[in-house]
């Protein structure tokens, strides 16, 4: 009878162990540079590269993508920016589109927003159009008239995208459109567009909890993850691996068979770019030891 209880006991104790070593002991699969590329570094960088510095910039760390964000002011370099991309072998794997009701209507689009679709149009790029939506779209609205209002947005810019041979997947960013379970409900509404889903560390520090179940429904989705530190104090932007929770994360996310594409994100302004994009790399390769 002792033997018994003491094997049982022995059990119970395997099973804990293994059970802890699955929650913070994970290893993780090789992530390559190869599969990364850099995010936020056109609008966060204190140097104000020009786009010839920084494609070459990208080109040098050894990134062969390119996630491209932008802001007004960057829009008479942007075609530029794009050729040499392409000039250097340098994939763009998205060009970000933010939509303000301010701005941006159902059926009509910013001066802003139709120009960089004009200039994607022009350049016959096939990217994917990273698309979030203010809060100001949803303000006061039900839960119920607020999926038909974002449903018919995204019918109307992924009907655009298409019409230029490109895709759309959808970003969580804030607010209600940020929600990856409101966006789900737009991407089954909406099934002959084959919508992606972008899903950003930065913008999930209320999720670190829930966030096994959250990537088990989104995982069928996904286009691209950002990284980014996690930690519960709600700090928007941290190194890589200075957080508790990133590599919990990314482990969740490659269980479920996301195996990439990910972002290593710029995102301080007031920092030179091209170190932030080391440090989280360095981070990065810290995790997977």
């Amino acid at each position: 009878m002792a033997t018994k209880c003491k094997k049982l006991a022995f059990a119970l104790i395997l099973t804990c162990c293994t059970s802890i070593h699955m929650l913070i002991g994970q290893d993780l699969d090789s992530i390559a540079i190869e599969n990364t590329y850099p995010w936020c570094i056109v609008a966060y960088d204190s140097l104000e590269r020009s786009p010839k510095e920084r494609i070459e910039l990208i080109k040098e760390i050894g990134f062969n993508k390119y996630a491209y964000d932008w802001r007004d002011e960057h829009l008479d370099d942007t075609i530029t920016e794009l050729k040499l991309a392409t000039e250097y072998n340098i994939e763009i794997v998205s060009v970000w589109l933010w939509l303000n009701a301010k701005r941006d209507s159902l059926n009509s689009l910013s001066d802003a927003n139709q120009r960089i679709m004009s200039i994607v149009e022009s350049l016959n790029l096939k990217t994917t159009f990273w698309v979030s939506f203010s809060g100001n779209f949803f303000e006061n609205l039900s839960q119920d008239t607020s999926v038909e209002k974002a449903t018919e947005l995204v019918d109307f810019i992924a009907k655009k995208a298409n019409s230029i041979g490109c895709q759309v997947a959808l970003y969580n960013h804030s607010g209600w459109f940020g929600n990856p379970m409101n966006q789900l409900e737009i991407i089954r509404a909406l099934p002959d567009h084959d919508l992606g889903l972008v899903y950003n560390f930065h913008h999930a520090h209320q999720s670190i909890d829930d966030f096994p179940s959250i990537t088990k429904a989104i995982a069928p989705y996904l286009v691209a993850v950002n990284l980014n530190g996690m930690q519960r104090n709600n700090q928007k932007i941290l190194t890589l691996g200075k957080g508790e929770h990133e590599k919990r994360m990314i482990f969740e996310l490659q269980k479920q068979g996301f195996n990439g594409p990910w972002g290593i994100l710029g995102h301080v302004a007031e920092s030179d770019v091209e170190k932030i994009l080391r440090e989280n790399l360095e981070g990065l390769m810290l995790l997977q030891k």
